[in-house]
């Protein structure tokens, strides 16, 4: 079966879930709600990231509905038999398992670009900033296309934890406890090595401003996100190859 069919199968597996299209509504109203509210709270800011990353708050729990979506990508078929239909179908797992989370990326992705745009203009509209703000600024232009990638690698990190344990409940909680939970308990507690452990775990960071977790630089973050996807992905994809359905 060609690569592209393979993509279309998923495509349509994802969009007739109907988990799908809540986690879609939830995602969408959560983050871009949270971004006009808090944006329209701030009266003005020191400059345009400030009131960027202010507009971006929502993503912080948003990123638990990718997770959630992610996973259900994956185990929603393994629950409900249709995992044996698919493997039969597409006998490389692995190369199964690729389109599964091109097309989970993807539309964590395409949902990111449209909410970016919605955070912007109310960041735009509802916060005064020195000299004004535009798109086109660096400090606000980066952010926005960070939060776009950390949206996708998300989704691939959720593709690979459903891989490996094969449990919502499962890999819905280790999601959350990586990209949410963990973070802000160790850098709360204060010790050295506890704040070096939320910085090497997959919370949200874009920009200056972290959501519930230790700073790191955005070049740094953005390796931490994406070397946990990776490694959740690899890890996912072995295990599907050797494992009995």
């Amino acid at each position: 079966m060609p690569f592209r069919a393979v993509l279309r199968s998923e495509w349509t597996k994802l969009r007739s879930v109907r988990a799908t299209w809540w986690c879609t509504a939830l995602y969408l109203v959560v983050v871009g709600g949270v971004g006009w509210l808090v944006s329209a709270g701030t009266d003005k800011a020191p400059d345009a990231g400030a009131a960027i990353s202010t507009a971006l708050t929502g993503f912080g729990v948003g990123q638990l509905v990718l997770v959630v979506l992610g996973v259900l990508a994956v185990t929603a078929e393994f629950s409900s038999g249709t995992a044996l239909a698919s493997m039969t179908a597409v006998p490389r797992r692995t190369r199964l398992l690729a389109a599964k989370t091109l097309v989970v990326a993807a539309w964590c992705a395409l949902l990111t670009v449209l909410l970016v745009v919605v955070c912007e203009l109310a960041a735009q509209t509802r916060t005064a900033v020195p000299g004004g703000m535009s798109l086109l600024d660096p400090d606000v232009l980066r952010p926005l296309g960070l939060q776009v990638g950390a949206a996708a690698l998300t989704g691939v990190l959720a593709v690979g934890l459903g891989t490996v344990l094969r449990s919502t409940a499962g890999a819905v909680g280790a999601g959350m406890a990586l990209v949410m939970l963990l973070p802000p308990v160790l850098t709360m507690s204060g010790g050295w090595w506890q704040i070096r452990i939320s910085q090497a775990l997959p919370a949200l960071r874009i920009g200056e401003h972290t959501f519930l977790s230790a700073a790191t630089p955005w070049q740094v973050g953005t390796a931490v996100i994406g070397a946990w996807a990776v490694g959740a992905w690899l890890l996912g994809a072995v295990l599907l190859e050797r494992r009995d359905v």
